[in-house]
């Protein structure tokens, strides 16, 4: 039966974990989670990740200055900046916003702006994806979200947002690891590995069916493709990438 077997397998994760649990038990993994862990391990799961998306990343980003606003200005939102992994391919002259919920990546930020210096940096604002009250309503041309929603607390609450800072006719770029099909040996492991994963990587869900978020949200149009990128020993190969017009 496979769901004794899901309870087992986590309860062995548990175990090995345990250390971790304690810490967060005693309220001391989730600071240093915040501040030192997640920034660095992300730091080095983008390295890996940057190389195996970069394709779908440069397929992904290549129609962004046909959303150029009246002015002939990209003003481009990006939620979940972190380390600004997705600067690199984002057209020249385009004016970024960042906002991260973790102010804790400094250092792997600045060291890639410098690396970027086509574009131009207006702000950097300490916000979660589900409120963005900073950001006027329709003042943006394009939102750019890339492995977000999966730690997000409100994956509606966050494209209710995303739609409200679009100015009509602007597009929300994603890229996301999902739910593998129900029936593999990937999606058992996922959901062996979900309380673990989630309380060692800051709240991220490896079970989410974020495909289906995107169709319930009020998109004028939606393409949306599944793809695969494979990081070793890791339970997030399914990925979706597309994007949706207001």
């Amino acid at each position: 039966e496979a769901g004794a077997s899901v309870l087992l397998l986590r309860a062995c994760l548990v175990l090995l974990a345990s250390p971790i649990y304690l810490l967060s038990f005693l309220g001391v993994w989730e600071p240093f989670c915040r501040k030192v862990f997640f920034p660095f391990i992300l730091d080095k799961i983008c390295v890996v990740h940057d190389k195996k998306s970069k394709k779908h990343k440069q397929e992904l980003f290549r129609n962004l200055p046909d959303f150029r606003g009246p002015s002939g200005d990209l003003r481009l939102l990006e939620i979940g900046t972190g380390s600004g992994s997705n600067f690199q391919f984002y057209p020249p002259g385009c004016k970024v916003t960042c906002t991260d919920i973790n102010p804790n990546f400094q250092e792997s930020l600045s060291r890639n702006m410098k690396k970027n210096q086509h574009l131009h940096y207006e702000r950097f604002l300490v916000a979660a994806g589900e409120d963005l009250r900073q950001v006027p309503s329709g003042s943006v041309d394009a939102v750019v979200c890339t492995l977000v929603l999966c730690s997000v607390t409100s994956v509606s609450s966050t494209l209710r947002e995303v739609l409200r800072v679009l100015r009509p006719g602007g597009a929300f770029y994603f890229l996301e690891h999902v739910a593998a099909e129900h029936s593999s040996w990937k999606y058992f492991w996922q959901q062996v590995c979900y309380p673990t994963w989630k309380l060692v990587f800051a709240g991220c869900c490896l079970t989410r069916e974020l495909w289906k978020n995107l169709e319930e949200a009020k998109f004028s149009e939606l393409k949306i493709q599944h793809i695969s990128v494979a990081l070793p020993w890791m339970p997030i190969e399914p990925h979706i990438v597309g994007y949706g017009v207001k």
